[in-house]
């Protein structure tokens, strides 16, 4: 017997060491972590639990006589601050990280498992993409990947941490997740890369500006989270997963951070510039209100004329957004609406309220963004908030205009309680536009045009631009003082924790995508 646990010693050995001396020493030289340093970094201290550990490829008719252990990709489960993750970590340093039958067949065993215990996935992948030598059957594995992923989609939390290359058919299974993280410098995804792109299109572009990580943050909007290296990366994994419940049929994780429910926020009552027409930054209407400060901010650097992002209310996590006037005035684009639409489905899915703040005047003009289908990608958002049945509470700080503010989980389209400020202005435009509009006849026979078109824009602000028109039909519960904005919040989602709304019974709905 001794023998035999001497042999499994070794071979244990030996999958703990897979990779050549050459290529840990060139991955480390590339100032990135091993695939089980990763891991061990990630995880609580002593909590990896392995699977597959000794499994081995099968494709000897490819021509791979090589046969090292764990195949490529290590797999398990552990904690994060105590709660339990599932994790795949494929390593470089063995096939470069390629993708096999045996490699996928570790993956899929590893999502099946976190869909039945209802854990968290998450997914670092540094990898050269599909193993050419095992030819149909890597492609075919990669359908199991993404059938899976799809099974998963609002049943369990899915992050993928984009730690090296990710190319080809490899990118689809983290565009299906639900988060991407990368880091500056290191992680690279694209469809094809540059020297296809070169030999098909003939333009010329180096492998950060097509697949880096601040192109897909800015840019194309693929990349979530951006890190400046890889454990800061990992630390923000961490920090997201304290804001999302294991599954959809749990409640986000409860964390007090000290800060009073009663407080007022009296810097709030200042916030706002004398003019309209000015900006002033939504951040601080956000910090204000949550507990500490403390956001995390989805997608910062993408559709920045809206702000999304996760906090804490009364030690409760919610899912925030918010017109940001620092950008476009805030305006409704093409980006941002499916910016703001794909972060509300996510809250949706795993049971996080949703706090709106409201300061928009419209859909941003133009044929740009008619050809490029601004009512559909307005409609997404419109869909998302319709859709949601999560406690949803929205607080109109300024402009609130036209379609953009029905859109903006207005009452009408099921917010379960809205607010407005003061200096909250409710109406189907801003009162220059509806003056030239309402009074364009009269004011083509005025003898001093100028003169009355200033007292109309006036009459018309006076009349119209305030929240008391809506106040009084019911369409905001309340025009509040700025001040007491968290008191209020904190009140509706203390009530709002026992909402309970049954949707139509149907497979599902179908989205303006």
């Amino acid at each position: 017997m001794q023998e035999k646990i001497a042999d499994l010693h070794r071979r244990r050995e030996e999958a703990y060491h897979a990779g050549s001396e050459r290529s840990v020493e060139r991955q480390h030289a590339k100032g990135k972590m091993l695939a089980r340093e990763r891991i061990e970094y990630f995880l609580d201290p002593d909590s990896f639990h392995e699977l597959d550990l000794l499994a081995r490829h099968r494709a000897h008719e490819a021509g791979l006589e090589e046969r090292p252990y764990t195949d490529g990709v290590i797999t398990g489960w552990g904690t994060v601050d105590g709660r339990k993750v599932f994790v795949f970590s494929q390593d470089f340093t063995v096939f470069g990280g390629a993708l096999g039958e045996v490699f996928a067949e570790k993956i899929h065993k590893l999502m099946d498992l976190a869909l039945k215990t209802g854990a968290p996935l998450v997914g670092l992948n540094d990898g050269a993409g599909a193993r050419i030598q095992e030819g149909v059957v890597s492609l075919a594995s990669y359908g199991g990947i993404f059938r899976r992923n799809v099974q998963s989609s609002g049943v369990i939390p899915q992050i993928s941490v984009i730690l090296g290359p990710c190319a080809g058919g490899a990118v689809y299974s983290p565009a299906m997740t639900d988060f991407i993280f990368m880091v500056r410098e290191s992680s690279h995804m694209f469809i094809t890369g540059p020297d296809v792109v070169k030999t098909v299109t003939g333009e010329e572009v180096t492998l950060e500006e097509l697949g880096g990580a601040m192109s897909h943050a800015s840019k194309s909007g693929v990349a979530t989270f951006v890190a400046d290296d890889e454990k800061a990366c990992l630390d923000d994994v961490r920090f997201l997963l304290s804001f999302l419940p294991s599954n959809n049929l749990e409640h986000p994780p409860v964390d007090d951070l000290g800060d009073d429910p009663d407080r007022r926020c009296p810097e709030l009552s200042e916030i706002l510039p004398d003019s309209p027409n000015l900006p002033y930054d939504m951040h601080k209407v956000i910090q204000a209100t949550v507990d500490d400060g403390e956001f995390f901010e989805y997608f910062p650097h993408w559709a920045k004329s809206i702000v999304c992002g996760f906090a804490r209310v009364d030690g409760h996590p919610v899912g925030v957004v918010g017109n940001q006037p620092m950008v476009l005035a805030g305006v409704l684009d093409i980006e941002s609406a499916e910016k703001a639409a794909r972060f509300v489905r996510t809250c949706d899915a795993f049971n996080i309220p949703i706090l709106t703040f409201v300061d928009v005047p419209g859909f941003l003009p133009g044929v740009d963004q008619e050809y490029g289908g601004i009512i559909r990608h307005g409609a997404k958002l419109l869909y998302a908030y319709c859709e949601a049945s999560v406690p949803r509470i929205s607080i109109i700080t300024r402009k609130a205009y036209g379609g953009a503010y029905v859109v903006m989980d207005s009452k009408s389209i099921g917010s379960d309680l809205s607010f407005a400020w003061p200096s909250a202005e409710l109406a189907v435009m801003g009162p220059q536009g509806a003056v030239e509009i309402v009074y364009r006849r009269e004011l083509q026979q005025a003898a001093d045009p100028t003169s009355r078109r200033a007292e109309l824009v006036e009459e018309y602000t006076e009349r119209y631009a305030n929240p008391y028109a809506a106040a009084e039909r019911g369409f905001v519960d309340d025009v509040i003082d700025p001040a007491d904005t968290r008191r209020k919040v904190v009140a509706g989602l203390r009530l709002l924790r026992s909402k309970r709304e049954e949707l139509p019974q149907r497979k599902h709905g179908n989205v303006p995508l």
